[in-house]
């Protein structure tokens, strides 16, 4: 569940007099951060109650992206902020572990019964929050058998690391109970996935939890202690296999530009497309369908194989296995670590025969998520923050 108030003041701001700090510990830095959340929860509700039997996957992509980008358009309309899409809406089934977001004419459709992940972000003045949640399409049955455990598993672990991330608490304690939640319902955390802290315009910063240590995929990263006013992007992604990712046939459609990175381009075609991303798409991930140019297909090669671009590639466990995701946002404040970007899940829905066994988990399970006293807020001036939901 969210902690995420819905925002209806509509206050005007004179941004040239905003403080400049770019933490949480500027409360309009947090107001950013929570109106961010509040399009991205709506967009996510939005998403989940269209998701039906029959529906293109495509066209609830677009729907999600225009969803954003016109919430977006509601908000700080008075003064110079960036706001709009930190991560294209991608909606992958079953065995698909993400970013599937296909382009325009693609015909796969949701059929009853899939285990369906929704992926989306949103930023507003480079201040994002990224949510993702699962979903299954109705098929009259109970969701019981291995797609309720991918589910159990995920919650699991969303509920152990909102009691772990706390100031002086280690990254390596998450990727610990991430195994843990993962092996009470006979699952594994997908390989190679990584929960990034946010700061302005940054959606990967350097300070990095690993789902799960895997010596073969030659992944490392550094242990460090949460600090207060972080801000962290939680992605818990746990599969029924043996969650090895692999690409199968399936084209990049997701990529995002890296900033530091600069080459002289051949290709006429590849010069316009890197153009249009410069100018709209920055620094966030962006999927090649909301390009303009008609050649984005053609010259995007181009600025990958010069490594202008990441890709996002469309990534898959082995056929039969299901996979399952969640992905939340939190702020770590002088008050408490809050959730904006919550995850509801009607665990009486999910029929799995597995439990949590292991004493350290459910010692950790039964704790309290505690949080302070809330400081009192000033009322809100000219020098707050335009929002509108």
């Amino acid at each position: 569940m969210s902690d995420v108030e819905d925002m209806t003041d509509e206050v005007e701001v004179d941004e040239s007099k905003v403080d400049k700090v770019l933490d949480p510990s500027n409360q309009d830095v947090v107001t950013k951060y929570q109106c961010a959340a509040s399009i991205a929860n709506r967009a996510m509700k939005a998403l989940a109650d269209s998701a039906i039997k029959g529906v293109k996957i495509v066209e609830l992509c677009e729907k999600g992206d225009e969803f954003v980008l016109a919430e977006c358009s509601k908000v700080y309309a008075k003064g110079k902020v960036e706001k709009g899409i930190a991560f294209p809406t991608s909606i992958s089934v079953n065995n698909i572990a993400g970013h599937f977001s296909p382009l325009l004419g693609d015909t796969t459709e949701l059929k009853a019964g899939d285990l369906v992940k929704i992926d989306l972000g949103v930023h507003i003045d480079g201040f994002a929050a990224l949510t993702a949640r699962t979903i299954v399409i109705p098929d009259g049955k109970p969701l019981d058998g291995r797609r309720a455990d991918a589910i159990a598993a995920c919650y699991t672990a969303a509920q152990a690391a909102l009691r772990l991330i706390v100031p002086g608490q280690k990254n390596t304690e998450l990727t610990k109970f991430f195994w843990k939640s993962a092996q009470a319902f006979n699952c594994t955390p997908m390989q190679g996935v990584l929960s990034h802290e946010l700061k302005q315009f940054i959606i990967d910063g350097s300070n990095v939890i690993i789902g799960k240590i895997d010596i073969d995929q030659g992944i490392k990263v550094d242990e460090f202690e949460f600090e207060i006013n972080q801000v962290y992007a939680i992605d818990i992604v746990m599969s029924t296999g043996e969650g090895k990712v692999r690409e199968l046939n399936e084209a990049t459609t997701v990529y995002k530009r890296e900033v530091d990175r600069n080459y002289n381009l051949k290709m006429k075609a590849a010069r316009y497309v890197l153009t249009e991303v410069n100018s709209r798409f920055p620094t966030y991930p962006f999927t090649i369908r909301a390009l303009k140019d008609k050649r984005a297909k053609l010259g995007i090669v181009e600025c990958k194989n010069h490594e202008l671009v990441q890709p996002y590639p469309v990534l898959h466990e082995r056929a039969g296995e299901f996979v399952a995701q969640l992905k939340f946002t939190v702020l770590l404040l002088p008050t408490g670590t809050i959730n904006i970007t919550g995850f509801d899940a009607d665990l009486s829905q999910i029929q799995t025969k597995f439990s949590v066994e292991d004493e350290e988990l459910k010692a950790l399970l039964a704790r309290q998520i505690k949080k302070k006293g809330r400081r009192r807020r000033k009322k809100k001036t000219k020098k707050d923050v335009e929002m509108a939901s």
